[in-house]
């Protein structure tokens, strides 16, 4: 039987529950009958035994003919990594799809998502040495200084009954939340107040964006909303702040200071401010060098799901290479979905949600099994459609049980060694690319839309647009804390970008174009895995199609 690579024999061991020493996996792997060494090995593992250690199986096997581990480690060959890029609007491309992992270092604080490289490797440097194995080396040994917390999870705490005392709540908390963060900035005056001052006086409101409309003379008119009434503030079409308008949600919490008109009855704004995440911020890093895979948009169970890119991921995982790579955080989406959009069912390879989440717990076996994995769920994933989403019950998290995975629900701030992630799917992003008038803020540049979202301090502040809202007693989807790094994902496009020193990244997907995002010329990033290090918060971003 010809020898197995690693990847293989533990794809079979984490199948029965274990994991193992990197040189004991290269001694199965080099087993006259690797499966069969496995089973043996299992068998006679201790009871209480999560990790197989390399005197296990060498006990087993002594009278096998096992190789030595140095020579099956020749076996097997090596992914290269492109050279490093340093310019933002250096993109190349070249024609194949290979199992090479491709690189693109980003600085701390890039303007712009940067290119990939899509240079192919020569076919004898695609694979790592045997000596790779899943569950052995630098993670397994670091398992015990590893951290992940969770905040901000909806999962268990829905209150929502879709009454309209509901919907009054969570925008009361939505207000109040916010305003907290606007009101040190300004000398803030309730509307009800307002009425009552003298035309001519200085007045500052803090108010939810009721309306925006311009006017017959091309000024701007927005109506702000608070707990005691409605106050409209005037936007002058040559001031420098009207470009702000542009940025504009309704329902967003937004500050406006300026002058009341004579009549008292309008405010005509000479500064505009929102919730915003302060110039000076200083992000968490962590204490030694660790870092983490963000990945989105698996959707498996789809004629386009990119099966091949994605074991080339799997595959460098087990390499030296990847040994840092500690996490992996999925931001929804792990597949296809059933009924998402008209003719679905036409360009569906799984059929059965079920079985799609099956097929995605197969593919999730080729993960290093000693890797901590956090997954939220997206807009194509079995939970409710309305955010905040909860994480996957019960009977899909027994589905996906193999690798011990993390389920929160979307939005979520995971925390991974001191490191706030704020994980998102993303939906809103449809809502603000669609409303800003610049092409600075489009599918090619998701991470420009992230910008106005932190701006924002509000993952979704739009009601009653492309985005479901469930009504809650706590608005679930404000930013209370400023984050170390925002990822996100739904568009399918890969951006990476910094705003006040918020690491931003989109993740792209692992699905090639179906026919609607043809229809609306989305040409997705397939089989992109940006890597950040969390202990500097740099951006490498790695391609494997």
């Amino acid at each position: 039987m010809p020898r197995a690579p690693p990847v293989r024999v533990v794809r079979e061991l984490t199948s029965r529950g274990y994991n193992a020493d990197r040189e004991a996996v290269t001694l199965l792997a080099g087993a006259d009958d690797p499966v069969d060494a496995v089973d043996r090995v299992v068998e006679a593992a201790p009871e209480d035994a999560a990790t197989l250690s390399v005197e296990d199986v060498r006990d087993l096997l002594d009278g096998d003919s096992a190789p030595d581990p140095a020579a099956a480690a020749d076996t097997s060959e090596s992914p290269s990594s492109s050279a490093t890029q340093s310019s933002p609007d250096q993109t190349s491309t070249s024609t194949g799809r290979a199992a090479a992992a491709e690189a693109v270092t980003e600085s701390t604080t890039p303007d712009e998502t940067r290119g990939v490289d899509t240079g192919v490797a020569d076919e004898s440097t695609q694979r790592e040495a045997t000596d790779s194995g899943r569950g052995a080396g630098g993670r397994a040994a670091n398992a015990d200084l590893r951290s992940v917390d969770v905040d901000g999870d909806i999962t268990g705490e829905s209150t929502g009954t879709g009454e309209y005392k509901n919907f009054v709540s969570v925008f009361r908390d939505r207000y109040d939340r916010l305003s907290k963060q606007l009101r040190g900035r300004v000398n803030h005056r309730p509307t009800s107040a307002l009425e009552s001052m003298p035309g001519g006086s200085d007045a500052a409101v803090v108010g939810m964006v009721n309306d925006v409309r311009s006017t017959a003379s091309g000024h701007w008119l927005v109506e702000l909303e608070d707990t005691n009434g409605v106050f409209p503030a005037l936007v002058m079409k040559d001031r420098d702040i009207a470009s702000l308008v542009d940025d504009l949600l309704l329902d967003e919490v937004i500050a406006v200071e300026g002058t009341l008109a004579d009549d008292g009855g309008i405010i005509f704004v000479d500064d505009l401010h929102f919730p915003e995440v302060p110039r000076t911020y200083d992000p968490n890093t962590a204490d030694r060098h660790v870092q983490a895979a963000l990945i989105s948009d698996v959707h498996v169970g789809s004629q386009e799901f990119a099966a091949d890119a994605w074991q080339s991921f799997a595959d460098w995982l087990h390499t030296p290479e990847a040994e840092s790579v500690e996490y992996l955080l999925v931001a929804g989406d792990m597949v296809e979905g059933v009924g998402v959009y008209p003719g679905q069912d036409e360009e569906l390879d799984v059929v059965d949600i079920y079985e799609q989440y099956e097929a995605f717990a197969e593919h999730l076996k080729d993960v290093p099994g000693d890797m901590e994995i956090v997954m939220i769920p997206g807009n194509h994933d079995a939970v409710r459609l309305a955010e905040p989403q909860p994480a996957f019950d019960e009977e899909l998290r027994s589905i996906m049980s193999a690798h011990d995975a993390q389920f929160t629900g979307n939005p979520s701030t995971v925390t991974v060694e001191g490191v706030d992630i704020l994980m998102y799917h993303g939906v809103s992003l449809d809502e603000v690319i669609a409303e800003h008038p610049s092409d600075e803020v489009s599918y090619d540049n998701p991470h420009r839309a992230m910008e106005l979202l932190l701006k924002k301090r509000h993952v979704a502040p739009k009601f009653g647009g492309r985005n479901r809202i469930a009504p809650e007693e706590r608005d679930y989807l404000a930013i209370d804390t400023v984050p170390d790094v925002f990822h996100t994902g739904h568009v399918h496009k890969l951006g990476v970008g910094a705003h006040h020193n918020v690491r931003l990244v989109n993740s792209g997907c692992w699905q090639h174009q179906t026919s609607f995002q043809e229809s609306v010329n989305i040409d997705p990033d397939v089989a992109t895995a940006p890597i950040l290090d969390l202990d500097t918060l740099d951006i490498t971003v790695r391609k494997f199609a």
